[in-house]
């Protein structure tokens, strides 16, 4: 067994460890708990301390870069707005103007200074005619608009300004941890801080611009300024270096971040986690990031362009690790100071606890030898507390508990003895409750057909011998006066043989009435009968349906069964329920489903499906009664399912039906393979009455008893 099992036993089956756990566990889960969150809270407090610091920074390192724009801005207007300046532009003094653009463009360290029109060509310089880069802002100035944007300049751009500025600025790209992966060796690219000011003559219109730009790529000065500013003397702590970068895209292009002793981390690139939020969805980044080759607390913002386009970012940051070395120093420290806490408070809860420990352990004991068949007591305590009365208290019920489990072993015995027989009984009751119940149900239907059977036989055999004998007088009349008349009957021919055709009609009724009170009177001679074989010819006799409407019929004959019944019978019944079904087809895709298999050993099951109208839940239960057809008028006699119905009992089986409106009806064939004649449904009614009788004596002396 392992310590931690040995652990959980001991606590389990021992009062002392159980105690000593209730005792200890606000101890051992309250203090860590308490530790754990001191601890969340200290590194979480730090360190949002440190993004606010850093956030700080990168809002003076913006404020800078913007006011450097402005400081420009400014610089163009004072001198484009002077009183020489413009002197000499209505004087077309070329020699002045080109001293006045030298000594601007060297007083503010600009890359370039130009004259140009509101085309964008320049103007007062020699050499054949250039034009400056085209952008929306030299647009907005053309329309008298000042602007100062940050654009990037192509290396074509910088070459058509100075060629020695696309050589000088070709930056190899250097492989950078976190970095996201790229296909670039070379950085040649400029970002220019770009500053057009528009010049109006006395008219209101443009007469010049000028055009400047102070390149950031490699501009030192800029960033030691910002992290001068922002990280000066005791702003940090020692060990921790302030940093700003200036990033185009994602390379470092101007930065104080170092590479190595006395090397700036030119070329490198930024964290791909950086990168796709800042870059990728245009928000400022405030945590720790992984700057070239060490942790940093860290902020970045992106760098927008005149057309409203992320082409780089602004960075300030500073070293994590002496920040991080103190927020652990200071975490250890409290974590051993709760760990003494808690050692001292287990100490003193462990020692007070040991006063509890003996009486109870002394109740364990009893406990055991009682639960064994001992009679043990605890005896005298010396303890007056609350723990000492219950001792003392668990002894006297310990004699009443003797006493009184005596008594209720005595009842037990004889309660038992009674319970089991009365259960038995019952159980033998509600058994054949629930075989009386079962054979009900199954029967309940066979009876109210039956009922109906038996009382419509009677009336309609009288009626079928009443109408038959006017019939054959009819008939036979008829004959007479077709023979007697001859060719004098040619004119009326036609309504002489309607006549006839519906004697023979009535006829027919007439024996399908007789065939239903009497069916044992019009039965066949039984023979072995193979279904599969009675379906087919029943299906070649219904083929010549094909004309009135489009139907297909399929079958799955897997019945291998013999019954015994009148094959003739069964045939009109299958031909009797393929009619049906025929006639309850739609106009297109009519399909017809005959399928024979084995009913277990008994005999033979036979299905008749088709995809018609379906019959309503409302006629469901009234198909099989005589006269009953949901045919239209004229089409049916309502007598066919009847006598279907009745051709199979008589020879034990059974027909059941199922339908739902406008998808199909299935009718089902029951047949023995071995029948139980019934030769008379009164018969039949009378044996389901005794049935009936019988359950419900049942029902009655269950329920008494």
């Amino acid at each position: 067994m392992t310590l931690f099992g040995y652990l959980i036993r001991a606590v389990r089956e021992t009062v002392r460890y159980k105690l000593l756990v209730l005792v200890l566990f606000p101890i051992l889960l309250i203090m860590p708990i308490v530790l754990a969150l001191a601890i969340y809270w200290g590194a979480s407090f730090t360190y949002e301390q440190l993004y606010s610091k850093v956030n700080t920074d990168l809002r003076v390192a913006d404020e800078v870069f913007g006011r450097l724009r402005q400081e420009y801005l400014n610089d163009f207007g004072r001198m484009a707005e002077s009183y020489e300046f413009r002197t000499a532009l209505d004087n077309n003094n070329v020699t002045a103007i080109q001293d006045l653009v030298t000594n601007l463009k060297l007083g503010i360290a600009l890359t370039y200074l130009h004259v140009v029109n509101v085309s964008g060509s320049y103007l007062y310089e020699e050499g054949p005619p250039r034009h400056t880069r085209s952008s929306p802002s030299l647009l907005a100035a053309a329309q008298g608009q000042a602007t100062v944007n940050v654009e990037i300049f192509s290396a074509e751009d910088l070459g058509a300004e100075a060629p020695f500025l696309a050589r000088t600025l070709q930056l190899p790209l250097i492989a950078t941890p976190y970095a996201a992966p790229t296909s670039r060796q070379m950085e040649d690219r400029g970002m220019m801080i770009r500053v057009i000011y528009p010049i109006k003559g006395t008219n209101g219109k443009i007469k010049a611009m000028l055009d400047g730009g102070f390149l950031l790529n490699g501009n030192f000065t800029f960033v030691d300024t910002i992290r001068d500013l922002v990280y000066g003397p005791g702003s940090l702590l020692d060990g921790s270096l302030g940093t700003v970068t200036v990033f185009l895209d994602d390379v470092r292009i101007s930065t104080n971040v170092p590479l190595g002793p006395g090397e700036r981390a030119l070329g490198t690139r930024v964290s791909a986690a950086v990168r796709s939020k800042v870059l990728g969805e245009g928000v400022n980044w405030i945590d720790r990031a992984f700057v070239v080759n060490d942790w940093y607390i860290s902020a970045y913002e992106p760098i927008i362009d005149e057309s409203g386009k992320r082409v780089g970012m602004l960075y300030t940051g500073y070293l994590e690790g002496p920040y991080r070395s103190i927020l652990w120093k200071a975490l250890a420290i409290l974590a051993l100071m709760f760990v003494t806490l808690m050692l001292l408070s287990a100490a003193v809860a462990i020692r007070g606890a040991k006063s509890i420990f003996k009486p109870l352990e002394r109740m364990t004991n009893v406990v055991k030898a009682t639960r064994a068949g001992e009679e043990k007591r605890i005896g005298s305590v010396n303890s007056e507390d609350e723990i000492g009365v219950l001792a003392r208290e668990f002894d006297i019920m310990l004699d009443l508990l003797q006493t009184h489990s005596q008594q209720l072993q005595s009842w037990a015995d004889q309660l038992e003895d009674k319970v089991a027989e009365r259960t038995s009984e019952l159980e033998r009751m509600n058994s054949e409750l629930r075989q009386t119940i079962y054979l009900l149900r199954h029967t309940r239907q066979q009876l109210v057909v039956a009922e109906k059977l038996a009382a419509i036989g009677e009336l309609t055999a009288g009626v079928a011998h009443e109408i038959n004998n006017p019939a054959q007088v009819i008939l036979g009349n008829l004959d007479i006066l077709m023979a007697e008349m001859g060719p004098v009957l040619a004119p009326v021919q036609n309504e002489v043989n309607l006549i006839v055709q519906q004697v023979y009609r009535i006829q027919d009724i007439i024996n399908n009435l007789l065939q239903y009170a009497r069916p044992s009177e019009y039965a066949g001679y039984m023979s072995d009968v193979d279904v599969n074989t009675s379906v087919k010819d029943a299906i070649k006799l219904v083929q010549h349906l094909r004309g009135n409407t489009h139907f297909s019929i399929t079958t799955k004959l897997d019945a291998s069964a013999i019954v015994k019944i009148n094959s003739q019978e069964l045939q009109q019944v299958l031909v009797n329920l393929l009619v049906n079904a025929i006639h309850s087809l739609f106009e297109h895709d009519g399909l017809i489903q005959v399928h024979t298999r084995d009913w277990e050993v008994r005999g033979v099951v036979i299905d008749v499906i088709d995809n018609g109208c379906g019959i309503s839940g409302d006629k469901l239960g009234r198909i099989f009664n005589p006269f009953y057809t949901t045919k239209g008028q004229g089409e049916g006699t309502g007598l066919g399912l009847s006598i279907s119905y009745g051709l199979i009992r008589r020879y034990g089986g059974n027909i059941t039906v199922q339908s739902t409106p406008r998808l199909g009806t299935q009718f089902t064939i029951w047949l023995l393979s071995i029948p139980v004649l019934v030769e008379d449904e009164t018969m039949l009614v009378e044996q389901i009455q005794s049935i009936v009788d019988e359950a419900a004596l049942i029902k009655s002396a269950t329920k008494d008893a």
